[in-house]
C-alpha cells in the first residue's frame, strides 16, 4: 500500500504545490524519488515525531496540504497530544500517514502493532478516518484525503486486496464498498484483511454459503445506511478486523446498528481480545494465533449460521 500512496502522492504533488511530505526518518529507498522531485514538498523531521506533527501544523496554518509519514503507532500514539490540541482542535489539513496497520511488522513486537489507532483516533473530534483494504481504494484515498478540510488519519497496511474496483467505479470517501453479494451471512471489515475476508467468502460460496461482504474503507464518517440494509437482510453478521474489539470497527457497526433500531439475528466480532499482542511472527502468524485468518473467519460462520463444516 505504500508504494501505491507514494505514487499517487507524486502524480498531486506535480500539479499542486501546495502538497509537503514530512517523513520521521524513514522511506528511505521508498521516499527516495519523491525527495529528488520535489525537495521543496519534501522534509525528514528526524526520529522526532511529536515535533514533525507541530511543523505540519504550522505549515497547514499557512495554507499547505500535509502529509506527516512513519511507521505504525509512531505517528498517532507518540502524537496524540498534538493531533488533538494543535492539528484537530484548530481544524488544519494535516494527514497523518501510518505506514503498518495491525500485525504488519508483527515480528517488532507490540510496540509496532498498530492495534488500538482505528479506536483512538475515532473518537477525536474532526478527524477523518481512513483504512483502504486494497490498492485502488489507498490511491483514492490519498486524493481525497488532500481534498478534505481537516485532518484525516489514513491506515495503510503491509497486506492488501490487489485491486477490487469495477469499471467505472467512483470512489467516495465515507461510502462503504459491497465487494461480494450474498443472502447468508454478512461479513463487515476494513483495512487489508480484506484479501482474507474475500478468500473466506470464495471458499464458504464453494460450500453452498453466500456471503455479503462490505468493506469499510472510511470508519469516519460511518456509511451508516449501507451497514444497517446489510445487517437487516443478513441471517448472521461477522465484523473483521485487524484491531482490538474495542471501539474500532465493530464499535461503529454496534453504534449503527442500535441507534438505527436494527438488531443482527446473530453477531460476532473477529479482532483481538486477550490484552497486548505480546506474541512476534509474520503478519499471517500473527493473524492465525489470534484467530482472524481466513480459516477463523469460515468457522465463524458456520458457527453462526448452525452448519456443519464439511
Amino acid at each position: 500500500m505504500r508504494d501505491a500512496f507514494v505514487a499517487r502522492l507524486s502524480e498531486l504533488a506535480e500539479s499542486d504545490p501546495r502538497i509537503m511530505l514530512i517523513t520521521g526518518d524513514l522511506g528511505f529507498g521508498v521516499l527516495t524519488d519523491y525527495a529528488k522531485r520535489f525537495p521543496k514538498q519534501y522534509l525528514n523531521a528526524g526520529v522526532a515525531e511529536q515535533n514533525m506533527t507541530g511543523l505540519a501544523v504550522g505549515m497547514a496554518q499557512e495554507g499547505r496540504v500535509v502529509f506527516t509519514y512513519s511507521i505504525a503507532n509512531f505517528p498517532v500514539l507518540r502524537c496524540l497530544e498534538q493531533i488533538r490540541n494543535d492539528a484537530a482542535y484548530h481544524e488544519v489539513n494535516v494527514n497523518v500517514v501510518s505506514i503498518g496497520g495491525g500485525f504488519s511488522y508483527g515480528s517488532l513486537g507490540m510496540s509496532h502493532h498498530a492495534t488500538e489507532d482505528l479506536a483512538i483516533m475515532r473518537a477525536i473530534p474532526n478527524v477523518t478516518v481512513v483504512s483502504p483494504g486494497c490498492l485502488w481504494e489507498t490511491q483514492e484515498a490519498t486524493t481525497a484525503c488532500v481534498n478534505t478540510p481537516g485532518v484525516c488519519y489514513l491506515r495503510l497496511d503491509k497486506s492488501h486486496a490487489g485491486r477490487t474496483n469495477r469499471n467505472e467505479e467512483e470512489f467516495q470517501l465515507g461510502k462503504a464498498r459491497i465487494l461480494r453479494e450474498g443472502t447468508g451471512a454478512t461479513i463487515i471489515t476494513t483495512g487489508g484483511i480484506l484479501a482474507d475476508v474475500l478468500t473466506a467468502a470464495d471458499r464458504l460460496a464453494e460450500q453452498g454459503i453466500s456471503c455479503q461482504v462490505v468493506n469499510i474503507h472510511c470508519l469516519k464518517p460511518f456509511d451508516h445506511d449501507t451497514v444497517l440494509q446489510a445487517v437487516s437482510n443478513s441471517k448472521a453478521v461477522v465484523v473483521v478486523e485487524e484491531h482490538v474489539v474495542e471501539g474500532g470497527l465493530a464499535g461503529a457497526v454496534s453504534e449503527a446498528c442500535l441507534e438505527g433500531g436494527i438488531y443482527p439475528r446473530k453477531f460476532a466480532r473477529l479482532g483481538l481480545r486477550s490484552g497486548f499482542s505480546s506474541i512476534v511472527g509474520s503478519q499471517s502468524y500473527l493473524r492465525l494465533r489470534y484467530g482472524i485468518d481466513t480459516d477463523s473467519i469460515v468457522a465463524t460462520v458456520y458457527r453462526l449460521l448452525e452448519r456443519v463444516k464439511e
